[in-house]
């Protein structure tokens, strides 16, 4: 068995690992991948009773959720049709679907919030994809955004930020976005200078 240690997290016994799901490993495609709050917590060995588990696919996230939510008969619902987006409701948890967006999973967690959500965990390779460096910004115990565009978005976001560094115990920090060592690899509204939300 493949088991990732990350900060004492050992993977075979939380809610990274496959085991602890309601459906099969096997109905997933090998580049689907864990995001957000799952992952976040996972690292923080922050334990939950009750399973939500969030994914990026790059294509068919609509589809899967309904081919799984088929199988096992649980709950499907329809979160977002235009951007396939998609839950399958289980007694024990939830697993939402959500499709990749941008050409690649590094561009979709350079979308996210926070730095401390946009790690992904392939359940496939066990392998951890963290290019905002969020596991820094765990250790140090700070919520710090990724960029001023991506809360404009969503505004809610800022609200739930406040909700989410209480619960964490977490500082707050939304004045210093993240600065990209790879000038390619920014998307177009990052090259801009942000400026403080």
């Amino acid at each position: 068995m493949n088991h990732l240690c990350w900060q004492n997290v050992v993977v075979a016994s939380c809610a990274l690992s496959p085991e602890t799901w309601p459906f099969s490993l096997k109905w997933l495609p090998q580049s689907a991948c864990l995001v957000g709050g799952t992952v976040r917590d996972a690292l923080l060995n922050r334990p939950s009773d009750y399973l939500d588990l969030d994914f990026v696919l790059p294509i068919a996230a609509v589809e899967t959720a309904q081919a799984i939510a088929r199988h096992y008969r649980a709950g499907f619902v329809l979160l977002d049709a235009e951007r396939q987006i998609a839950r399958v409701v289980f007694e024990q948890g939830t697993a939402d679907f959500a499709q990749q967006v941008g050409p690649t999973l590094e561009a979709d967690l350079r979308r996210r919030d926070f730095t401390v959500n946009a790690i992904a965990y392939n359940p496939h390779t066990s392998q951890l994809l963290d290019p905002l460096q969020g596991h820094i910004d765990l250790k140090r115990g700070l919520l710090r955004m990724v960029s001023p565009e991506n809360l404009a978005e969503d505004p809610l976001r800022l609200l739930r930020a406040y909700r989410q560094a209480a619960q964490l115990g977490f500082s707050l920090r939304t004045r210093h976005p993240v600065h990209y060592s790879n000038p390619r690899s920014p998307p177009a509204a990052h090259r801009r200078r942000a400026s403080p939300v």
